[in-house]
């Protein structure tokens, strides 16, 4: 089936293969935008020559550090001008990133580290105790600590230091004092790297992306320099009209997470943007800067595009620059299209992805051509099956349900260290199964419509079941646990457990949600915990999710706060 009647005229079927690695596209960058500006942070801009100069010196410091090509290094920052120097740093010396969320507990961050051993970390320095707070056994040989307010703007450091309340309390959430580190500004007192240092080769490992990929606790999916490389270019075919030079991208997702990473550190550098960096969404800062720097590429989720489409109305600032728009990660509601293209100044367009696929694969056309409700079509130089998912050689005619699988160049290399999740998530002739169930229309416009997979994804973010609920059988009142995602307007779902109580026990919705803090990032928390005298399970007793999920719905319908806080 032929998807390229409903592209956007001048987006081709097939793009141009990389054949070189994403140091050279980065260089590339520097060579022919050097004085443009790259980064964008509260105003401090940073030019393309400026970061080549950085990265430079940065991976010249990682290498004085014993960096070698191969080694894995872990990345714990939010969207800052460091962590884009960081990924090109490592990148250079042939050496692996590892991106890890900053807000991670140490629990959360105990097994990433002992799946990829990473020997070095660049972290936040509010962070760095949560990678000291861990055995002996993850041992590290090196943390470089990385002080936000350094890459501030001067008059915004100063005022950071003055003795005012507010400020203190601001001052206390972008840095903290550490000891025994390697400072970042240490890191880059160094002379750069000499130009002919090996580089890596375009099939060699980039990253390791940590996913709940289909099933089960979080895995590594190893993306090559080939993979990222690939998607880059597809995402600049089709933001067909995009400009060199002359985009300014609004950097709102985490480059931590697959969709920031090639949109911001690959797409945008390769596109030689300004990159306005946040280093969390926050809709009035977001809508300030749109008054000082217009956005034209903003590309988010869903309660992101409504809370600032919303907050720009209030304030009377114009998003008319922003042409180029794609929300992904979750359900897009027509209500939200309508709302966000009532202030901008082209379409919002839903597409589709995973990080196994680095990530984007589908998506719908910036033409009239677009349908909303659907993912789209598939990205050029991708290729799609619907099939059985009981028998994923049996194809499916449009119109059926059946389980999505995707090919293409940015389809990733399997997962580190795990051969079996590997072998059943890759199939033979390098099909990825994504685990989602879809119908494709006459056209080829697909609609996601179920997931085979249970995981939860709550405002963009995936959270596996299991892991939430192993927190929970943790709690000395719960017996068992059960995590399900129930609808919820402006989040897609929201983290539910129905939890039994151990006799003699009073389970306390608030407690539990505490206890869960202490131990997973926030948006895995539960918003409401409801306490069963049972769960239902199978024959062999694994807990029915789906069955759960249906009791919940019903239960909620009729009591919708039975037991824990209202949503925070």
């Amino acid at each position: 089936m032929s998807f390229t009647e409903f592209y956007q005229p001048g987006v081709p079927e097939q793009i141009e293969l990389p054949t070189q690695s994403l140091v050279e596209l980065v260089e590339n960058s520097v060579s022919q935008a050097g004085r443009h500006v790259a980064l964008d942070f509260f105003g401090r801009a940073t030019s393309y020559h400026e970061l080549g100069e950085q990265i430079a010196r940065a991976a010249q410091g990682l290498s004085d550090l014993g960096v070698a090509p191969g080694d894995r290094v872990a990345i714990i920052l939010p969207n800052c001008p460091q962590h884009v120097v960081a990924f090109y740093a490592v990148l250079r010396l042939g050496a692996i990133v590892v991106e890890h969320n900053p807000l991670y507990t140490p629990r959360e961050l105990r097994h990433m580290f002992e799946d990829h051993s990473a020997r070095i970390a660049i972290c936040w320095d509010v962070a760095v105790r949560n990678l000291r707070d861990q055995p002996n056994d993850i041992e590290l040989d090196h943390i470089v600590s990385v002080n936000l307010l350094e890459a501030f703007p001067q008059a915004q450091r100063l005022a950071l230091r003055l003795p005012l309340p507010s400020l203190v309390r601001t001052r206390r959430r972008l840095t903290a004092k550490v000891k025994d580190t390697t400072t970042w500004s240490d890191l880059l007192d160094r002379p750069p790297l000499d130009p002919a240092h090996p580089k890596p080769g375009v099939h060699d490992v980039a990253a390791i992306q940590y996913t709940s990929g289909t099933t089960g606790r979080p895995k590594g999916a190893m993306l090559t320099h080939y993979n990222l490389y690939s998607n880059a270019r597809q995402g600049e075919a089709w933001m067909h009209g995009a400009q060199y030079r002359k985009e300014t991208f609004y950097a709102v997702l985490p480059m931590f997470h697959a969709f920031g990473m090639t949109l911001f550190l690959t797409y945008g550098i390769l596109k030689q943007a300004r990159l306005v960096l946040f280093p969390s969404f926050d809709v009035d800062m977001v809508v300030a800067a749109a008054k000082r720097r217009p956005p034209t590429v903003f590309c988010a989720v869903p309660p992101i595009f409504e809370s600032t489409a919303r907050r720009a109305q209030e304030r009377n600032v114009s998003l008319k620059s922003a042409k180029y728009c794609i929300s992904g990660a979750m359900a897009l509601p027509d209500e939200v299209v309508e709302l966000w293209e009532s202030v901008s100044g082209g379409l919002l367009v839903e597409g589709y992805g995973m990080t196994e696929s680095s990530p984007v694969a589908l998506g719908n056309p910036f033409h009239p051509s677009r349908r909303t409700g659907t993912i789209g079509v598939p990205f050029p130089s991708t290729e799609m099956r619907v099939v059985d998912p009981a028998d994923p050689d049996h194809d499916l005619p449009p119109g059926q349900r059946g389980e999505l699988l995707l090919r293409g160049p940015q389809v990733f290399q399997g997962y580190w260290n795990n051969p079996e999740a590997t072998a059943e998530t890759l199939l033979p002739g390098g099909w990825l199964r994504t685990g989602d169930i879809v119908v494709q229309d006459q056209d080829g416009f697909t609609t996601i419509v179920d997931r085979i997979k249970e995981i939860i994804i709550t405002g963009g973010f995936n959270v596996t079941p299991s892991e939430v609920e192993a927190v929970l059988r943790l709690h000395p009142d719960i017996a068992d646990a059960a995590v399900v995602g129930l609808p919820a307007e402006h989040l897609g779902e929201t983290v539910t457990a129905a939890v039994t109580a151990r006799p003699g026990a009073t389970v306390e919705g608030e407690s539990v949600r505490a206890f869960c803090r202490e131990r997973l990032t926030r948006y895995k928390v539960p918003r409401q915990v409801v306490v069963v005298d049972s769960l239902p399970k199978s024959m062999l007793g694994k807990v029915l999710r789906r069955q759960v999920r249906a009791d919940l719905l019903e239960r909620l319908a009729t009591d919708p706060a039975p037991a824990g806080p209202a949503p925070a």
